[in-house]
């Protein structure tokens, strides 16, 4: 009996990898992912805690730097234009949310066969393939007054007395560069939510349809709880990039008339008052600021949606917790190698 087990433990005994490594191809990837990493440690991570470190101190490009402490970061939070164009974040917020509404209409109709929905998506999409700078542009002339917006609002019965200078009024100026944004970053929004509409599966209208479900419920119990995970990424993108809002306000207006973002403020403290320091703090509070955005509305569309799992979320961390749990026992039991001799647990219990 002994003997048996001996000879069905050594028939099962998982045979050493005696392969020898492909350092060739070890090479090739190191080689290759080598420039790309040098270039993000030497253009990204490299400024980055050089400017950490400008915040600490009193300095311009030219001269002596002189180390202030944390004065630079008590400057960022009692200045009152800091404060007010942190303010303008807001309405770049409220546009964000716009945006992601309008684009998730849209979306909706032309993820089916629609007539021209391919005309439609390369109409939409066109604006973001625009640089910043000549969409900056586009609008500077557009709001301008008695030119183009103003002309067709003169075409549908308005008078121009009665109408608001677009970027000089602080009542509309700020509206009016959101809508610029709103147009820019319309169609980026619009193809990620087709792309996610379209890979919901088919099957599940069908069965709503036969289940009387109205376009409504279709699209409140399959499309949304479908695309959470593009929804919630296109939101939180859109808002925290509403906090960095740079080119229109700085192209369009220059900063004037109370349009001078977060961004568009830091850009002239660093390079037409030659404040380094005061503008480094600013990046590293912008960023602090963008983090927790971001992780408040991680955890906010978690609570949200804590009920739209379906089912196949749950079913995959059950899955991936079963399969660690089956590679430990294998681990566990696997044979040791030791001195070119394999012992097992088996063998030591012989």
């Amino acid at each position: 009996m002994a003997s048996s087990a001996a000879g069905t433990t050594a028939a099962v005994d998982i045979p050493d990898n005696i392969q020898p490594k492909d350092w060739r191809k070890t090479g090739i990837i190191v080689a290759f992912s080598a420039i790309p990493l040098a270039l993000l440690v030497f253009f990204t991570y490299l400024p980055f805690f050089n400017m950490v470190g400008y915040s600490f101190y009193k300095m311009k490009y030219i001269g002596t730097p002189k180390w202030i402490g944390l004065q630079n970061y008590i400057e960022v939070f009692t200045r009152p234009d800091t404060l007010s164009s942190l303010k303008l974040s807001l309405y770049y917020m409220a546009g964000a949310l716009i945006q992601v509404a309008i684009a998730l209409y849209l979306s909706t109709m032309l993820a089916f066969k629609v007539r021209g929905g391919g005309i439609f998506k390369a109409v939409y999409f066109f604006p973001y393939l625009i640089n910043g700078i000549a969409v900056g542009f586009i609008f500077k002339f557009f709001y301008t007054r008695g030119y183009v917006f103003d002309t067709v609002l003169q075409w549908c019965g308005f008078q121009l007395d009665a109408l608001p200078y677009w970027l000089k009024d602080q009542s509309i100026n700020n509206w009016s560069l959101v809508g610029a944004s709103i147009w820019r970053y319309l169609g980026q929004n619009v193809i990620l939510f087709i792309g996610a509409i379209m890979s919901v599966d088919k099957t599940l209208y069908e069965a709503a349809e036969i289940d009387g479900a109205n376009k409504w419920q279709q699209f409140k119990h399959i499309i949304l709880p479908g695309i959470q995970t593009i929804l919630v990424l296109n939101i939180i993108l859109s808002i925290t990039g509403s906090l960095s809002a740079f080119e229109g306000p700085y192209v369009i207006t220059t900063g004037a008339n109370g349009t001078a973002t977060y961004f568009v403020l830091m850009d002239q403290l660093a390079h037409g008052s030659q404040k380094v320091g005061l503008a480094s703090a600013m990046a590293v509070v912008l960023l602090m600021i963008i983090l927790i955005c971001a992780l408040l509305q991680q955890m906010f569309f978690k609570y949200v949606f804590r009920d739209a799992d379906d089912g196949v979320a749950k079913a995959k961390k059950k899955a991936a917790k079963i399969e660690r749990q089956r590679r430990k026992m294998v681990l566990k039991n696997a044979p040791i190698v030791r001195n070119g001799s394999r012992n097992s647990k088996e063998k030591a219990v012989a």
